[in-house]
C-alpha cells in the first residue's frame, strides 16, 4: 500500500487495544492487519472501503459436545482484551476471559480456565492445528460468532487520506496484488487453507450486522 501511496513504510507493531487510540492521536498515519469495523470504533477514527469479509470463529475442546455458538452462551471463552472477539463474546450471552495477546488465551483454554477461544478464522485455524500436536485437542466450530469487514483505520478529518487509501486498495484488488498476498500467507497451499472471495468494496454495499 506504501508503494502505491508513494511512500515509505514505517511498520510500529501496536497491542489490539492501542490501535485505535494511536491513529486517534495522530502517532500513526494508518492501522492495519485484521483491523474489523465497529460502531465504536467508527465514532474515533475513520475507516478505508473494506478487503476482506472476516468471521469471529470458536474455538472449544474436541471433547466438548457443543456444536453452535448457542450451546455456549453463559460458558466462559477466552479473547484477546479489547478485541471483536470480546466482543462478540459478549454479544452470543457468553462470559469473555480476557488476555494481553491470543497466546495467553489460548493457555487459559488448555489449563482449563475457559471451555473455549474466539479468535479470527486464520488464528483460530492456526491454534486447532497447533493442538493436535500437543495439549488438548481443540476443535473449530462451523458456525461463525460474527462476520465482520475488515479495512484500514485512519484519524478523522482527513478526507484527502482516505481517498488515497481507497484508491490504492482498489488498484491492488483490481491487479490481483491482494490476492498475491492473500495466496502467499493464506491461501491453499498454507496451513491455513483459505480462500478469498472478496473484493473491495464501498462498506455500504455488505450485509453484516454492525458490532457495537
Amino acid at each position: 500500500m506504501a508503494k502505491h501511496l508513494g511512500v515509505a513504510a514505517r511498520i510500529t507493531p501496536l497491542s489490539v487495544e492501542a490501535r485505535v487510540p494511536e491513529v486517534k492521536m495522530g502517532r500513526v498515519d494508518v492501522t492495519v492487519a485484521n483491523l474489523a469495523y465497529t460502531l465504536g470504533r467508527a465514532e474515533q477514527i475513520q475507516f478505508s472501503d473494506p478487503y476482506y469479509l472476516a468471521k469471529e470463529m470458536l474455538a472449544a475442546r474436541a471433547s466438548d459436545p457443543g456444536k453452535s455458538k448457542a450451546d455456549y452462551k453463559g460458558k466462559r471463552l477466552a479473547a484477546a482484551k479489547g478485541s471483536t472477539s470480546e466482543l462478540s463474546i459478549k454479544m452470543n450471552g457468553s462470559e469473555p476471559v480476557t488476555f494481553q495477546d491470543t497466546g495467553s488465551a489460548y493457555m487459559a483454554v488448555q489449563q482449563g480456565k475457559a471451555l473455549g477461544i474466539v479468535s479470527n478464522t486464520m488464528t483460530i485455524t492456526k491454534l486447532v492445528n497447533q493442538s493436535k500436536t500437543g495439549g488438548i485437542e481443540l476443535k473449530m466450530l462451523a458456525e461463525p460468532m460474527i462476520y465482520q469487514p475488515i479495512g484500514v483505520g485512519m484519524k478523522k478529518g482527513e478526507p484527502a487520506l482516505l481517498a488515497k487509501v481507497n484508491e490504492a486498495l482498489l488498484a491492488m484488488d483490481k491487479a490481483g496484488e491482494i490476492n498475491q498476498l492473500w495466496n502467499k500467507w493464506l491461501g491453499p497451499n498454507t496451513e491455513y487453507k483459505m480462500v478469498r472471495e472478496d473484493k473491495v468494496v464501498p462498506l455500504s454495499e455488505l450485509k453484516f450486522t454492525p458490532i457495537p
